[in-house]
This record gives C-alpha cells, sequence and structure tokens, in this order.
C-alpha cells in the first residue's frame, strides 16, 4: 500500500482541475489514492510524489490519458433521464427540422462515455425520419475524455440486461445478436456516430460549424464555478440559433450568468 501525503494530493489535484477540469476537494483523497494505487505498484512507483513527477514531466500526454482513464467516473445506461430522449424527439426533431434548409443537423454527445447516449439519439434520429431520411447528414459527434470508455462505446456491445430498458422494436431494428448474453448495435447505427477523444478543458474547440444541440449530461457536476461557466459560454458560441443544450437533472445553469434560455429543468435554448 502506497500512502498519499496532503502535499502529494494537493498536487494532484491541482495538476487534474487544470487538465481535465475536474474538481477534487480535500475528502476525495483516499478515493483519489484507491483509484491510482494499482497502477502505480503495477509500474514500480514508490510514492505518489515519484508518480506526480513522472506524469507532470511526460510531454507526450501518454500518461495523461491514463491519469484521466483512472480517475474518472463512467456510469450510464441506456435511456438515462429518459424525458430528455422524449423531448428531443417530440418536440426539438420536428422544430429543428422544419427550419433547417441545407440538411444537416449537428448534434454533440460531449462526455458520451461507453456510447449510450449517442447510440440512443442516432436510434431516435433514425425512427423520426424513416423513409424521409434520404439526403439529410444527421450524425453524431461523440466525444468523450476516456480513450478507455471509447473502446467500449466504438464496440458497441451490451448485455441483455442492459438492453431491458431498450424498446423491443429496437432491440430488433438496431441491435443483432452475437451470442445468449450480449447483442452489438447495428452497423447501420454505428455508422451516424463519430466518436472522438476529446477534452472539454482544451483552450479552443476545433469545431468549423455550430451544434443545433448539444448533450453534456452529468459531466459538470465535477467542475468548480468559473470552469462551468466557462464551459457554457463555449456551449452557447457553439449551438446555433435556435439550438438547445440538455445538461443532467442534477445540474443547472446560473441564469444570471448564461445567455441560454431556459425551456425546462435541465433544457435550455440559444433565441433566435
Amino acid at each position: 500500500m502506497i500512502a498519499i501525503t496532503d502535499e502529494e494530493f494537493r498536487k494532484l489535484a491541482s495538476y487534474i482541475k487544470n487538465k481535465f477540469g475536474i474538481n477534487l476537494k480535500h475528502e476525495k483523497k483516499t478515493l483519489l489514492a484507491a483509484r491510482l494505487q494499482r497502477h502505480l505498484l503495477e509500474q514500480g512507483f514508490s510514492s505518489f510524489a515519484q508518480y506526480f513527477s513522472y506524469v507532470s514531466a511526460d510531454g507526450s500526454g501518454a500518461s495523461d490519458l491514463v491519469l484521466a482513464d483512472k480517475i474518472t467516473t463512467n456510469h450510464t445506461y441506456f435511456m438515462r433521464e429518459a424525458n430528455h430522449f422524449y423531448y428531443f424527439r417530440d418536440k426539438v426533431l420536428p422544430s429543428l427540422t422544419s427550419s433547417i434548409r441545407d440538411l444537416d443537423l449537428r448534434t454533440w454527445s460531449a462526455g458520451c462515455s461507453s456510447g449510450e447516449e449517442p447510440y440512443t439519439l442516432a436510434m431516435l434520429i433514425d425512427e423520426y425520419f424513416g423513409a424521409r431520411k434520404l439526403g439529410w447528414n444527421a450524425q453524431v459527434l461523440a466525444t468523450d475524455l476516456s480513450a478507455e470508455v471509447l473502446e467500449t462505446a466504438v464496440r458497441g456491445v451490451y448485455t441483455k440486461d442492459a438492453l431491458k430498458v431498450v424498446p423491443e422494436q429496437w432491440r430488433t431494428s438496431y441491435f443483432r445478436k452475437i451470442n445468449d448474453d450480449q447483442l452489438v448495435v447495428a452497423d447501420r447505427v454505428k455508422q451516424e456516430i463519430i466518436f472522438r477523444k476529446f477534452n472539454l478543458m482544451q483552450s479552443t474547440f476545433p469545431f468549423k460549424r455550430r451544434f443545433h444541440v448539444i448533450f453534456c449530461r452529468n459531466v459538470m457536476i465535477y467542475f468548480d464555478t468559473e470552469t462551468k461557466r466557462e464551459l457554457v459560454r463555449k456551449f452557447y458560441e457553439l449551438t446555433e440559433p435556435g439550438g438547445y443544450l440538455f445538461i443532467g437533472h442534477s445540474e443547472s445553469l446560473e441564469r444570471d450568468k448564461t445567455d441560454y434560455t431556459y425551456v425546462m429543468p435541465s433544457v435550455y435554448r440559444k433565441e433566435l
């Protein structure tokens, strides 16, 4: 067992906040140590100070990727906070598609974790358009900080238990059985998702066009107030007029600090 001192925790927590925006308070010291303990032992580090020196000196970014995978919590499931998906299907899609002239619907799942959210969005979009989808580009951009969960998302393999909440029609139309316990997302759905590794703490976002819909749910709960405000500002700049931002049910925006208009709990819109 490698113990972590208060000073080692302070340095690591500061590094993590600067790199990933995640705000680790002192009561998370034990949790951080537990998540990194095995990695330090496997790599031959004798202390957290030695590990910190190694990570902070690694200019390649490879050790940052490993650190991000170790400290992030990627808990999600199909139809999580389902009313968001119903609102997206019943209100957002009809409103947006009636006004988009270039047939290019741009949706971003920011913090997509193991893929359940973007796959759900892609299935909703496919179901909404049906035979009318010809000519439309409606791919979903799905990004996450963790390379490990992105690998899971790209594979698109889920257990029967994980798909219990998915409508039977979707399980039949959008998944293919692998064995008695696992199904895989159909290729025609996978083709509608662009998976990319992306750190929301980047100083600039490299997107050439704005998005009609941004889902960033249960991500900003890890950020402090200023980090969250800056990210929301970037989201606003990247939202098309009339577009929407969805955040987690346990999250909210400071209405006097954002230009987004409140629609309903955890749903905001950029006015036309």
